[in-house]
Parts: structure tokens; sequence; C-alpha cells
């Protein structure tokens, strides 16, 4: 009975021919490991992925946030979700994205229509609710990303 040889990953790459240059003889490979997960697939999502994209997301939050202050950020928060939407990988930052992007236009649209009315006294209470509205938006979908939940959920 013949017993095989017990071979490393490593060994086994080298001796297949798929580096035979990068790998020294002893079958350790120096920076091949490090290259191979630079170079892999896109398609394989990482940990460091997802947390990058929870930080756009976080930041596309705080300029919403600072929009109550600098309008022009709200403006630039919507710009980074049109950009980076169809770069995320995760379920959880779409559902934000999409979000972020829901809030903006809904606000844009309440202001406009309180500023058309706001010769009448209801256009004041539009443009009250449509500013706690917002704030409401951007305050649960923070919450909800701190918490690692989706804000829409599957029923």
């Amino acid at each position: 009975m013949r017993v095989a040889k017990k071979r490393s990953v490593s060994e086994v790459i080298f001796r297949c021919g798929l580096m035979p240059s990068r790998a020294n003889p002893n079958g350790q490979m120096d920076d091949v490991m490090t290259e191979i997960t630079q170079t892999q697939d896109r398609g394989v999502i990482t940990d460091a992925d997802t947390q990058s994209e929870g930080k756009i997301t976080q930041l596309v939050y705080i300029l919403q946030a600072l929009g109550f202050i600098v309008g022009i950020t709200f403006i630039a928060a919507v710009i980074v979700n049109y950009v980076k939407r169809d770069e995320l990988t995760s379920e959880l930052q779409r559902s934000h994205f999409r979000w972020q992007i829901r809030t903006f236009w809904y606000s844009v649209l309440w202001t406009v229509i309180g500023a058309v009315t706001s010769m009448v006294v209801v256009g004041y209470f539009i443009l009250l609710f449509a500013v706690a509205w917002t704030l409401y938006r951007v305050i649960r979908g923070w919450l909800c990303l701190y918490d690692g939940k989706p804000m829409y959920s599957k029923a």
C-alpha cells in the first residue's frame, strides 16, 4: 500500500505549474497569495467592500443632515447616491441608497409645493411638514444603518 505525501496548498500550486517562477523550491510562496487576493475576480464580496459601502452610506446621511444648515450638501448627498449606487454589492446598502434618494426627491417635492402654496397660509404648514418629514427620514435611516437593518423589509 502506497501512502500519499501530505502537500501544502502552495506546493500543489507550484507543482501544477500555475506559478512556477514565483514559488521557491520548498513549495513556499512569498507574495503570491497576496497578489492572488488583490487580483481576484470582483464577484467575490470582501468584508472591506461592505465596510466601504457602509462608510459611503453614512457619509450620505451626514451630508443630508448637514443639508439643514448648508443646503448644498443635501444636493451633494444625492449626487453621491447616484454615482455610487451601481457599485453596491450589499442589499442592505442598496436599501439605504434607495431610502436616501427617495428622501431627497420627496423633500424637494414637498418643499416646492410648500413654497408655491406659501401665498396661502397652508404653504407654511407644508414647509414645516417637509422639514420634519426629512429630519425623520434622515434620523430613522441613520439609526437603521447603525443597527445593520435594511430600510425596506421583505414582507
